[in-house]
This record gives structure tokens, sequence and C-alpha cells, in this order.
């Protein structure tokens, strides 16, 4: 009887050991074929989602395929692919967005200034930032944490509380009703029209909220989140009106921008509290009524070129610089900064803090990154002819269809 046991036992071993080394077999074998299928249909994790994960819930159960991804034909390349490979999945994959979010799809930005992050958690790598007011369109919910995607089509992960999710009839509502946008550099919303009254939520340039009439000194609003306040006249412009008179050009731009200097840099920072690089050049544009892409290495992509082979004779104010390493036999073009040209051989970053450098090497203001310079884009000309250069008013998310 004890040797009957004994042998029972080895044999459960080798079976363990066996199932053990199948599945990790099966697992280096899954990461091998979803690089490749995540390198030919979602390659940048900032416009597309592919993060399937391999699973099984008994050791000798079947292995299921879980995780989220933006493309269902992403989906189907990988398990067609998986099962040429000798791996056969239950396909739990959810394809965004998520069926469980119902109808709530749509969203709108509820706080002044909101940080993405590339994960669901505060420990995450920041982002993007966008404001209130800001139309957003909503692909999943983990927890406390919403991925969704920006106006320009980046999708990140943000704190639940700071959105507020709609369903399309609550949306197209919000899209059509008569709204402020705040012109100042901050500004505050409260309970009531004196000074006294509490903060219902702090304000910044570009925030958007709905007008509800005008009550002497101040605009009676609705915040995203649908909470009541008041906010001094002198602080917004009705919408409409601003976005009429949105003229894009490079002195526009230019002005814009200076009024952002001495203002810190951070890290994903796309508003005036503080901004990145390319949040800068964005939030320059768009303030001006002009959606750019997020980050300097998608803006790069956009526009027209400018030949800089010569030198800078062919720059125009308001032409984008961008600095990094130019593309080698071994690696390609990487841009890691960009600027707004400003003319003289000078132009305004957000490096440390916005500010004007130059690029001639004999003045005071050198920047000394200037030999990085890779390349200049000239954006003004494509507004509205290049998909990562989206003028407001011709954006579908701000308006009801």
């Amino acid at each position: 009887m004890k040797r009957f046991l004994l042998f029972f036992v080895a044999i459960a071993f080798v079976f363990s050991c066996s199932t053990g080394n199948k599945q990790e077999k099966a697992k280096a074998e899954f990461e091998k074929v979803s690089q490749k299928v995540k390198q030919e249909f979602a390659p940048d994790r900032r416009d597309k989602t592919f993060e399937p994960r391999l699973v099984t819930d008994v050791d000798s159960g079947p292995f299921v395929l879980k995780g989220s991804v933006s493309d269902s034909q992403a989906k189907d390349a990988l398990v067609s692919a998986l099962s040429e490979s000798g791996i056969e999945v239950l396909d739990s994959m959810i394809v965004l967005p998520d069926p469980a979010l119902g109808d709530k799809t749509f969203g709108i930005t509820s706080q002044s200034v909101i940080n993405f992050r590339y994960g669901p958690g505060y420990s995450t790598e920041s982002a993007t930032q966008t404001l209130m007011g800001m139309p957003l369109r909503i692909l999943e919910k983990r927890g406390n944490w919403t991925r969704a995607t920006t106006p320009e089509g980046y999708t990140a992960w943000v704190s639940s509380g700071s959105i507020q999710p709609m369903n399309q009839t609550e949306y197209e509502e919000w899209t059509s009703a008569s709204k402020l946008i705040v012109i100042t550099h901050y500004t505050l919303f409260r309970e009531g029209t004196t000074t006294g009254s509490p903060v219902v939520s702090d304000g910044v340039w570009g925030n958007i909220v709905r007008n509800e009439g005008r009550t002497g000194a101040h605009y009676r609003v609705i915040l995203p989140n649908g909470k009541i306040a008041y906010v001094p006249a002198s602080d917004v412009l009705e919408f409409d009106k601003w976005l009429m008179s949105r003229e894009p050009n490079a002195d526009n731009i230019l002005s814009t921008a200076v009024q952002f200097l001495g203002f810190p840099y951070m890290w994903g920072g796309t508003s005036i509290k503080a901004m990145d690089c390319s949040g800068f050049t964005k939030t320059a544009f768009y303030l001006n009524g002009v959606i750019l892409e997020r980050d300097a290495s998608q803006q790069a992509k956009t526009g027209e070129d400018v030949d800089i082979s010569e030198g800078f004779e062919n720059l125009q104010k308001g032409d984008l610089l961008f600095f990094g390493s130019k593309a080698t036999q071994e690696r390609g073009e990487r841009i890691t900064h960009v600027g707004i040209y400003m003319g003289n051989g000078e132009f305004i970053h957000s490096a440390t803090s916005v500010r004007i450098n130059s690029l001639i090497p004999d003045a005071y203001n050198y920047y000394e990154g200037s030999t990085r310079l890779v390349r200049a884009n000239r954006l003004i000309t494509k507004i509205d002819n290049d998909p990562g250069i989206v003028s407001i008013k011709n954006h579908p998310w701000y308006f009801a269809q």
C-alpha cells in the first residue's frame, strides 16, 4: 500500500511539472505572438489599446484570453495567430468601449484641470491633462479609474470622479446648450455673487461651462458635474462668440504664448497651471481655437516641413521647432522637445519654465540644446487640412450633430 501511494505521488508530481512546463512555454509563445500583433495593429499606446492577458483558472484548464483592445481586428488577428502557434484560447477579451458601460460612453471633464495617466493608479506615469468642459469618449472603468480618449485621440486613465459620464442624449444636451469659456488665467466659481461666497470650483483659462444667464456683474453657470455656481462676467465670454473671434495666425498664437512666460514646467501638463514642452504648444494653439496632437513626437508628424538645412532663413513666426536626434542607419528620428519660433532666431518653449531662448550661439539667451534641432514644421497653413491639426469649430465632439 505504501509503495502504491509513493508511486501515485510521483506520477502526480511528474504530471504537475509537465503541466507547468506546458503553461510556461505557452505563455512565452503568447508574449512573442502578442508583441508581433501589437506592432501591426497598435504600436502606439497613446492612440490604440492592446492589452491582452493569457490566464487559466486551474493547472490543467484551458487558456482564457482576457484584457482590453480598441480594435476587433487586432483581437481576431491575435486569436488566429495564437491558434497557428498551437495555443487555443477561450476568447474573453473586451473590445472597447466596454459593453459594461451601457450607454454612458460619453463624458465631460468636470474639474478645472485633470491629470491622465498611463495606468489606473496615481503611481503610474503622467500622460496628459484635459480642461473643464473638454469632451471625452469613455472606454472602460476599472475600480475608481476610467480609461478615456481626448479630442485629439489620446487614450489614458483618469480618476473617475474627475469626469462626468453621459449617455448620448445627455451629451447632446450639453453640446447644444449655451456655454461660456474662461478667458483669464484664473477664476473662481462660487455659490453666490459675493467674494465671501463659498468656492464651488477653481477655474482656468479655457474652461467651458453652461451659461444660465447673467446676474448683474456675474453669470450663473452649471458645471459639467451639474453643480450651480456664479462666475464674474469679466472672466468669461460666450463660447460661440469666442470661437468666432479666433484667428490662429502667428501673431495671435505668439501673443498667447508669451502670457505663459515664467509658468512652471511639469511633465504631462497641458494647462496654464503647469505644462511640458508639447503641452505648451498645444495650449497656445488651443486657446486660439486649434487642437494639436498631444506629444512633440506626434506634432512633428503634422504640418508641412520647413527646410532648415542651410540655416533659419526659411523659418516664419509660429513655426514649430523640434529637437532630439536625427535618423541614422541604426535608428529612426527621435523627437524629445518642441518650441514655437518667434523670429530673429528666437523661440519660446517650456523647459524648466516657459522662457525665450535663441538659436544663435552669440546671443545672451542662447539655448545650448540648439545643436539638437532636428526639424521645423509649419502647422498654421494646414489647419483642418491635416488630421492632426483641427479647429475646434470643425471638431464634431464640441457640437451637437
